[in-house]
């Protein structure tokens, strides 16, 4: 939305004004802050999750700490926690390219800005869906593959 802003009020023909290139000056630096940050939050929401997940185990359900802790190294292989991130970098960068991409052919005052952010999202979710597909596909060589190993 603040680069939609930045283009209705003309801000973008601004920098072109002054000789500077907005996709250097703003892209850049948001596509390499998100793709830094989403893995960054992906792992806290892994480690939140497992943290959590004990918590309920053990107080709960009165399940041993080492029982859970047993479960997860079973069903968990290190790939399983190598890909989220690699994922992460993946959506981080759609989200940025996607984002960036409507701010800066936004038209419309207040109300294009509204409608470009809103765009924005759903082209954005609608990307991670299915670029997520294409990714675990690879990664994971194809679908089922851990149903076949049983």
């Amino acid at each position: 939305a603040e680069i939609g802003t930045m283009k209705v009020s003309e801000q973008i023909d601004a920098l072109y004004i002054l000789k500077t290139d907005p996709v250097d000056y703003l892209v850049i630096p948001r596509l390499v802050a998100c793709c830094i940050m989403l893995p960054l939050l992906t792992i806290l929401s892994i480690v939140t999750g497992m943290i959590g997940g004990l918590l309920v185990a053990t107080s709960i359900f009165g399940l041993p700490t080492q029982v859970f802790l047993d479960s997860a190294r079973n069903f968990l292989n290190g790939w399983d926690l190598c890909s989220a991130p690699i994922k992460a970098v993946c959506f981080g960068a759609l989200i940025a390219i996607i984002g960036c991409s409507w701010g800066l052919t936004t038209t419309g005052g207040a109300k294009g800005v509204g409608q470009s952010t809103t765009t924005a999202v759903v082209t954005s979710l609608l990307a991670i869906f299915i670029s997520n597909f294409f990714l675990s596909w690879v990664m994971f060589q194809g679908a089922g593959n851990a149903v076949k190993s049983l």
